[in-house]
């Protein structure tokens, strides 16, 4: 997995200290509990070991790479790479289905477990035109509603905490249909004991966020559950926006040629929780990027969302924050759901020295790390320079990058081109190793 050992002297070259690491009886230094969550993560995902069980690894440029003179081994490194990407789609093609007997943090994760319990349960329970897309949101007369729970650990954290985390949560699925943000609902599950003085703190900071963004809070709920039955405060909440614009955003609407953007450096989010809840014995000067994007989206449709891609499209074709899961979870859904290839160049995707530091000595890949104040953007290649130059000309995009390009071949993969001149494939985030981020 790409970003994994870097080592202890690389990460604090990116400002990312170690302090007094616990060491197994070998000497061995271990990171409690993470290290074997991200285990699965340096192994690659699932489709790496399907490729394993043909006697290839799917790192697709490398098979060729030293052998470009060689005719008989270019044809039979095609083969087997053609033999992968078969075996791989017959695996996508067999209909979801959940193996487990109990729910399990993973099922939490944005990731291949939440894909999987959402189409073989929820999907299958609840199946109708509006849910089948499964996007961020529902759109239907002029409207669009979404809905979401926040159960973050610890409730404050460097940046935010549970409660603005809830507002902007909201307000950026809302923002990513393409709609205007205008009224949210609020659900309190509060825990016995739970002190008042942090419940006033957490709703002066949604209080906050919703004028930031623009919105109101205009309904809510409040349960209260006995002592050790919750974990302090969780938060739901529920959001309303207007459709102003002709624009329709989807996941199923990228096409070859499109640019992949994100608006700035990844990971910061998950990294800064998994720092904040100092079981670690790491320290780095990160915030979590905790922000409302609807003002980003509106200078983003109006640099380009109007414009034609070319084939007669809206220019913008889809829009999705990158949160539990990161960027490789977004990107793949778009994969999918659009039934074309997403290639990545690794050397573009913005990542801070601090972040890049903590997945170095965390065995983590920065792309599987989550945002709550970033997000993914598909756009016409056309206007892929306009869209880039209205994401940066606001704070919130200072630092946007085109990552990658839509591609029609393999359909349904990302590929990502590595920093080393080889390419792999990058799956859905596999388990979960950093659980309750959001």
């Amino acid at each position: 997995m790409n970003g994994g050992t870097g080592g202890t002297g690389r990460a604090e070259e990116h400002g990312v200290r170690e302090m007094d690491p616990p060491r197994s009886r070998g000497g061995e230094r271990q990171v409690p509990g993470l290290r074997e969550a991200a285990h699965g993560l340096e192994h690659v995902p699932d489709l790496e070991e399907e490729a394993r069980g043909s006697g290839h690894v799917p790192d697709l440029g490398e098979a060729a790479h030293g052998h470009e003179h060689v005719p008989d081994l270019e044809e039979e490194t095609r083969g087997r790479e053609r033999q992968v990407l078969d075996r791989i789609e017959r695996v996508r093609r067999r209909g979801a289905r959940v193996r487990e007997d109990r729910i399990t943090l993973a099922h939490g994760a944005g990731g291949k477990a939440t894909h999987t319990l959402i189409e073989a349960v929820f999907l299958e329970s609840f199946r109708n035109p509006m849910l089948e897309p499964l996007e961020d949101g529902a759109v239907a007369g002029g409207l669009a509603f979404t809905t979401d729970a926040f159960v973050v650990t610890p409730l404050f954290f460097p940046g935010g905490d549970i409660g603005d985390l809830a507002v902007n949560g909201t307000v950026n699925d809302l923002a990513m249909c393409g709609a205007r943000p205008r009224y949210l609902s609020a659900g309190f599950i509060l825990e016995e004991g739970f002190p008042v003085a942090d419940l006033r703190r957490v709703t002066a900071s949604m209080a906050e966020a919703a004028r930031l963004a623009g919105v109101w809070i205009v309904t809510g709920d409040t349960k209260v559950v006995e002592r050790g039955k919750a974990d302090g405060c969780y938060v739901t909440t529920s959001g309303i926006g207007t459709l102003d614009r002709p624009v329709r955003l989807s996941a199923a609407s990228a096409r070859p040629g499109d640019a992949v953007i994100v608006s700035g450096p990844i990971g910061e989010h998950g990294i800064t929780i998994m720092l904040a809840r100092g079981e670690l014995d790491i320290e780095a000067d990160l915030c979590s990027d905790t922000a409302p994007l609807n003002t980003l989206v509106d200078l983003l449709l109006d640099a380009c969302g109007g414009a034609e891609g070319g084939d007669g499209g809206c220019a913008v074709r889809c829009l999705r924050d990158a949160t539990r899961g990161g960027v490789a979870t977004i990107v793949n859904e778009i994969a999918e759901a659009s039934r074309v290839a997403v290639v990545l160049d690794e050397d573009a995707v913005p990542v801070r020295p601090a972040v890049r530091g903590a997945c170095e000595l965390l065995g983590i890949d920065p792309l599987y790390v989550a945002c709550e104040g970033r997000m993914v953007a598909v756009v016409a290649g056309d206007s892929a320079e306009a869209a880039l130059a209205a994401l940066r000309s606001h704070p919130l995009g200072s630092d946007a990058a085109i990552i990658g390009r839509i591609n029609d071949d393999p359909p349904g993969l990302v590929l990502l081109r590595t920093s080393f001149g080889g390419t792999r494939i990058v799956d859905l985030l596999v388990g979960d190793p950093l659980p309750r981020i959001c």
